[in-house]
């Protein structure tokens, strides 16, 4: 990283609109990593080995999301948490790993502590590192201490229930299921599907975007976008080699996709008769107006992603040195509003990379990307 480069919040010291910004998440956010738009094709498929389990992870998922309604309701005033890490401390990653046994009580069982030798269970092996690498990115690249930005302990639970064909975020840990074995497999296989759920922490830390519509798939690109950063981080990829596609080592024997979502080309990740068609545009001339899946957050999300990737891939090189960091600026900054939409939002990445950068090749290339999606990002 060149000096211009470093991250504005250091591990030790944050910005106060940071600082401000770490509050329980007043909108009602549960995550999951596969859409639920595929659940529900699966679920009508003639093919109970395959329609069975997406029925129970769809009838699973909702009782999810009403518990957090719930929750974030009895929350909404909470005052903002007190730092979790002794003033001075060193940033190190405080991580647990639980077993449900297959069962649907979290967090299940304590398996796996910070600091202690892998055993012989490879999901939670899979896990622990998984959490371990997204401290280590947001840390190493971005300065940013845990997911809250104050040293937040990682939980996570492995073998979520019986052939749960989900991960999610809950808004206080991760949660793996083991798939169906058909269409799903292990979801601690991808460190990408790992980063994608952490980042909805931190997006529920700091800007806390509205999961609905716009903002909604704002918050599902920024997870999209830092879990694809993860992957490259681990791998040592530069923008130009990466493949840039979501939770590709999660699909099972009888998938013929790449992949749950390509930022590169959206719309193309899968097409056959297991997964049906993907739907991702990657242009606001295909945008979809839809009452599911809260206004589409999973599928209009293909739109910013793929700005992302425009604007990574112009720039070449390790993409969270510069492009990652523009998003990341915009996210803690402060000025993001919960209710952004796309313009708003391509308008302070526009800032941002100006800020940082100057009035260079990345504000040149971040405007471009946003107009080539359709986007406009202001003069």
């Amino acid at each position: 990283m060149t000096a211009n480069q470093r991250p504005t919040h250091s591990a030790t010291a944050r910005t106060a609109a940071d600082s401000a910004l770490i509050r329980p998440a007043p909108h009602p956010v549960f995550c999951t990593i596969v859409p639920p738009h595929v659940l529900d094709h699966l679920s009508h498929l003639d093919d109970p080995i395959l329609a069975v389990p997406a029925r129970r992870t769809l009838e699973r998922d909702a009782r999810e999301r009403t518990r957090r309604l719930t929750a974030i309701a009895a929350t909404r005033t909470a005052a903002p948490a007190a730092s979790r890490r002794a003033e001075g401390a060193d940033p190190t990653p405080q991580r647990t790993i639980y077993d449900a046994e297959n069962r649907e009580e979290l967090p299940g069982v304590e398996v796996r502590a910070e600091g202690s030798d892998p055993g012989g269970d490879a999901s939670v092996n899979r896990a622990y590192a998984g959490l371990g690498a997204t401290f280590d990115l947001f840390l190493k690249g971005f300065g940013r201490d845990s997911i809250d930005g104050r040293g937040l302990p990682l939980n996570a639970t492995v073998h979520y229930g019986k052939e749960y064909a989900n991960a999610f975020w809950d808004g206080e840990q991760m949660v793996f299921g083991d798939g169906d074995g058909e269409v799903f497999l292990d979801f601690t296989l991808p460190v990408d599907v790992i980063g994608h759920e952490l980042t909805h922490g931190v997006t529920q830390y700091t800007a806390n975007l509205a999961y609905r519509d716009q903002p909604g798939a704002l918050n599902e690109s920024v997870s999209d976008v830092f879990g694809s950063l993860l992957k490259q981080y681990t791998l040592g990829q530069n923008a130009e080699d990466a493949d840039w596609l979501i939770g590709a080592d999660v699909l099972g024997p009888r998938v013929e996709g790449k992949a749950l979502r390509s930022m590169k080309e959206p719309g193309t990740a899968y097409d056959d008769d297991v997964l049906g068609k993907d739907p991702q545009p990657g242009s606001m001339d295909d945008y979809v107006e839809t009452d599911q899946d809260n206004g589409g957050v999973h599928i209009n999300s293909g739109i910013p992603n793929r700005a992302f990737y425009l604007f990574a891939t112009a720039l070449r090189g390790p993409a969270w040195e510069r492009a990652g960091q523009v998003w990341y600026d915009v996210l803690t900054g402060g000025e993001l509003s919960a209710q952004a939409d796309f313009a708003a939002f391509a308008a302070l990445t526009a800032k941002a990379a100006e800020e940082r950068f100057g009035r260079g090749e990345e504000r040149e290339a971040v405007l471009k990307a946003w107009s080539e999606v359709g986007v406009g990002a202001g003069s």
